[in-house]
């Protein structure tokens, strides 16, 4: 059973390290591959070993996801937000320390996550109610506020954010459209800035791996803020990691570009902890790796979430090898080569990509959502009003009268 473990582990790693690198390759994909082919596969193994593999393999992609979306722009959901301040970095010539700082937000905000895994434990079942009630009230305040802070011009920046919200509402209800979330946050935060790299003629510095010293009190300041917004992602339907870091970043709002970077890397790992200690404590699935291993273990103990801890740790130091060694890769030939051409080649791969996966409905989405993304760098507004394509759809689906039915 150690050894099946082990192999489960390895093999788990691999998978992660190719879902978190190509972009459209997400791990719901490959977990829904294993359910789908899971009776032929426990003739082999354990559904135990199936669940290893799908945890492993989830928590090594929250490490390396970063990579291609700070280096080549090409983001999902969990990872949208790193994009902005990450590309700051990059040419500045410090890629490498943009992906070493969600790698350390992963890192310590799993540590954290498992050391207080007996107290969310215990606590989960009381506050989940509780909260449960407040998070459309939570939400909107988030929005407003955000909207009110953004001091160039907030008119566009509301307009921003309901475009943004109008794009997302018709995109995430549209059935026809497989993984929607990939054109629509393909197109708003990773095509429209490559679009305007282009314009702008941007170059690649040469990339140091030189970092500097990180600021402890920075680090304690942006991993709080990350378990707290989790927690609420975690536990509640309908916010992912990307709503939690707007949260996060609304509640912290001091926060700088490293430690937000910090943050964003820790709310990736940390939910991904708390969906399966979710699935124990409230027997909810909210992602659809946990969904998968539902099915596959429909008993899920406390012998197996004890399991998990201990694999999720354990793949956790692989993936901080891993992923700094690759971000050390993209470092070294990102200024060798032409980006005008490598963001044409990146265009090119998602717009392929989408058609493959989301079909043509799909590109047509990526087409409407990188002319939305473009708008806010042209009037002078912050990017991350086009979280509202998640964030809108949330807080109708909260409010009392649900207006989700009433349109879809």
């Amino acid at each position: 059973m150690i050894i099946e473990i082990i192999i489960a582990i390895i093999l788990g790693c691999i998978a992660g390290t190719i879902t978190g690198l190509i972009p459209g390759i997400h791990i719901n994909l490959v977990a829904l591959l294993i359910v789908s082919s899971s009776s032929f596969l426990l003739e082999f193994t354990s559904p135990l070993t199936l669940g290893v593999f799908i945890i492993s393999m989830s928590i090594l992609h929250t490490f390396m996801d970063s990579c291609p979306s700070i280096f080549l722009g090409a983001p999902e959901e969990s990872t949208v937000l790193a994009v902005l301040p990450g590309h700051k970095l990059l040419l500045k010539g410090r890629g490498y320390e943009a992906v070493k700082l969600t790698v350390i937000g992963s890192l310590f905000g799993l540590i954290m996550t498992i050391a207080l895994a007996v107290v969310l434990i215990t606590g989960v079942g009381k506050i989940y109610p509780f909260i449960n009630k407040y998070i459309l009230y939570i939400l909107i305040a988030s929005s407003i506020f955000l909207i009110i802070k953004d001091k160039k011009s907030r008119i566009w920046a509301l307009i921003i954010f309901l475009m943004a919200g109008c794009l997302g509402l018709g995109s995430l209800n549209i059935t026809s459209i497989r993984q929607p979330l990939f054109p629509l946050l393909s197109g708003l935060f990773g095509t429209s800035g490559l679009f305007l790299s282009l314009k702008d003629k941007i170059k690649i510095p040469k990339q140091t791996l030189k970092s500097d010293k990180i600021n402890k009190k920075e680090i304690s300041k942006s991993l709080s803020a990350g378990f707290i917004a989790s927690t609420l992602s975690g536990f509640l339907p309908g916010l992912g990691a990307a709503q939690a870091a707007i949260i996060a970043s609304s509640v912290f709002k001091k926060n700088t570009t490293r430690g937000f970077l910090i943050l964003v890397g820790s709310i990736n790992t940390i939910i991904m902890v708390l969906s399966f200690i979710a699935l124990f404590v409230i027997d909810k699935a909210r992602n659809g790796a946990i969904v998968a291993v539902s099915k596959i273990i429909p008993n899920f103990t406390q012998t197996d979430l004890i399991l998990f801890l201990v694999v999720s740790l354990t793949v956790a130091g692989i993936a901080t090898i891993l992923t700094l060694n690759v971000a050390k890769i993209f470092s070294k030939f990102m200024s060798k080569i032409n980006y005008s051409r490598l963001c044409l080649g990146i265009i090119s791969l998602i717009t392929l990509l989408v058609l493959i996966i989301s079909g043509p409905l799909g590109l047509l989405v990526l087409i409407i959502s990188t002319c939305v993304g473009i708008i806010p760098p042209l009037k002078g507004v912050g990017r991350n009003h086009l979280m509202g394509c998640l964030i809108l759809p949330v807080i109708l689906y909260f409010s009392p009268i649900n207006f989700l039915n009433i349109f879809f």
